[in-house]
């Protein structure tokens, strides 16, 4: 009996410490970038706006969770939020509805966030909804960039500057296996 007890204690302990581990292999990695939309956008006319392109620095922040890129197992988008800069006076309910997409070098472009009832927000920070999709191929290629698709529901008389944060989740494989 006293065998089976120390077995299963053992294997407990075994799958506690795997655990541990595992979620050693788990971080978030962030990116700003921003973008502007013109003063002479039209009202319900859908606009496209290209972000400059990110360094994704993914090989250094791969080396300082230590993993490496060909230890990725997924990278998902988590947080997605647009802050607008200015004007200082604006908030975001010029918009009718944003859509995000991100896009590398050889791979097809991909939507990653939107919100599609945005002129109910009053506020100068804007959180969009983020797809569920594998990101790996897109954030360990040496760069890439954001295209944004939006419809304003109001005249802009002004640009408006915008701050787009978005976090990562990177999961690695454990040791390697």
């Amino acid at each position: 009996m006293q065998k089976y007890l120390l077995v299963s204690f053992l294997m407990i302990i075994t799958l506690i410490s795997c655990d541990e581990i595992d979620n050693l292999t788990k971080f978030t990695m962030d990116y700003d970038s921003s973008t502007t939309i013109p003063s002479t956008t039209g009202i319900k006319l859908p606009f496209v706006l290209n972000t400059p392109e990110m360094e994704s620095n993914s090989e250094s922040e791969f080396e300082s969770n230590n993993t490496h890129k060909d230890l990725i197992e997924d990278i998902r988008l988590r947080v997605l939020d647009l802050t607008l800069q200015s004007p200082e006076y604006e908030d975001f309910s010029f918009l009718e509805s944003i859509r995000i997409y991100i896009v590398a070098d050889g791979l097809d472009e991909l939507e990653i966030a939107f919100n599609e009832e945005v002129s109910e927000t009053t506020s100068k920070i804007l959180e969009l909804q983020t797809v569920d999709v594998d990101l790996k191929d897109y954030i360990k290629m040496d760069k890439f960039s954001l295209r944004v698709k939006a419809v304003t529901d109001e005249v802009i008389s002004e640009d408006y500057e915008i701050n787009i944060h978005s976090e990562f989740f990177v999961d690695a494989k454990i040791l390697g296996i």
